[in-house]
């Protein structure tokens, strides 16, 4: 049997899934092994130093960089507000002062009577990280981490912007509609709309302005999405937008109907709680767009359920996408995995794959242009 290694894009309707929450830097874990949490429940946190800001405060009162411990209110390591006076000095026998107020808020990390530099420490800023899935806590690592495992609905898209969200789905139109502002009403509110081949940044205007959570539609047009970021993005890392909602792209740019396969799988979910995450990495380390939709009864799964894997590669019978003209964003089931290279019209010879497609058509297409939809 002739196998090839290809990029996996998971459909999933169960399976078994472990997601590890990271602090940024150490700080405290909040739940032990065995706990059972939501979505929404913090299980980590820690605070993230502050930025230095230095200031000339010798030069402002006008004192020589040695003088300035002396005219010093405050010492190294106090805390002090934005607002309060922190340094004074006199001169004609005390009949003028000059005084210098803080400007932010913090703590005095050094006073410099070389340079007469004043460096402020400005506070920490707190990091609560929540576990993003319903699930049980299998492992923790002291003051680092925490891995989250559920049993879940998984649907991975091609592209996503914006970052972790979460919300009930919600279907408003068939895979082959274009979504249109009148899908989006207000009992849109805190949900995660499902459906549609195209999405304009109209659309997305009007669901950030009714509080939608997030989007999974078939296509959008990029200059849609510059118009609606107001920036052109990149592609090879997303998920870190400043967006009021979450876009997950399930099939590419373009106007594309979305897969029926990943259609009725979010449709039959419609009512449940999911979570989901627009980053997208295509770089080394590839990381999927995904909506996780933890099953209820999670918390009794069968622990012998199969977690996944693609060690077997692809194989016959397998559903896979074409990610490549002129049949991309096609579906289809491998029928045959010829041995022999094949030579292409442009003069290269590669290992090949014949795809039934969906309406019924084979196609001989280069195995590179697949990959695995995991079902």
């Amino acid at each position: 049997m002739s196998y090839a290694y290809t990029p996996g894009l998971k459909i999933k309707r169960s399976t078994i899934l472990r997601k590890r929450r990271i602090l940024p830097v150490s700080g405290e874990i909040l739940v032990k092994e065995g706990d059972y949490v939501s979505a929404n429940m913090i299980v980590a946190r820690t605070f993230v130093p502050g930025g230095v800001i230095t200031r000339p405060v010798s030069f402002i009162l006008g004192v020589e960089p040695y003088e300035l411990p002396s005219v010093m209110l405050k010492k190294e390591g106090d805390a002090v507000k934005a607002g309060e006076i922190i340094a004074q000095s006199s001169s004609f026998f005390g009949l003028f002062k000059s005084r210098y107020v803080c400007e932010t808020t913090g703590t005095i990390e050094l006073i410099s009577d070389v340079t007469g530099m004043v460096a402020f420490r400005e506070l920490p800023t707190p990091v609560n990280i929540n576990a993003y899935i319903s699930g049980k806590v299998v492992e923790t690592i002291p003051r680092i981490s925490v891995v989250i495992e559920s049993t879940a609905a998984v649907v991975q898209g091609i592209l996503g912007i914006g970052g972790e969200r979460q919300g009930e789905l919600m279907t408003v139109a068939a895979p082959d509609e274009v979504l249109t502002t009148d899908h989006i009403g207000n009992d849109c509110a805190g949900k995660i709309l499902v459906g549609g081949s195209l999405v304009t940044s109209e659309v997305l205007k009007k669901a950030a302005d009714t509080h939608v959570s997030g989007i999974v539609v078939g296509g959008m047009r990029r200059c849609e999405l510059t118009k609606f970021l107001g920036y052109e993005i990149g592609v090879a890392i997303t998920g870190h937008e400043n967006m009021p909602l979450t876009c997950i792209i399930t099939e590419g740019f373009g106007k594309m109907n979305m897969a029926k396969h990943t259609f009725d799988l979010l449709k039959c979910l419609e009512g449940k709680k999911a979570s989901m995450n627009g980053a997208t990495q295509i770089r080394a380390g590839v990381i999927r767009p995904e909506v996780i939709v933890p099953m209820e009864d999670a918390k009794n799964a069968a622990s012998n359920e199969e977690k996944e894997s693609f060690e077997e590669g692809m194989n016959i019978g397998t559903r896979v996408r074409i990610i490549r003209r002129p049949h991309f964003g096609s579906i289809g089931k491998v029928m045959d995995l010829p041995i022999d290279l094949q030579l292409l019209e442009t003069g290269s010879k590669v290992r090949v794959a014949v795809i039934e497609l969906e309406g019924g058509e084979r196609v001989v297409v280069p195995r590179a242009n697949l990959e695995i939809m995991e079902e």
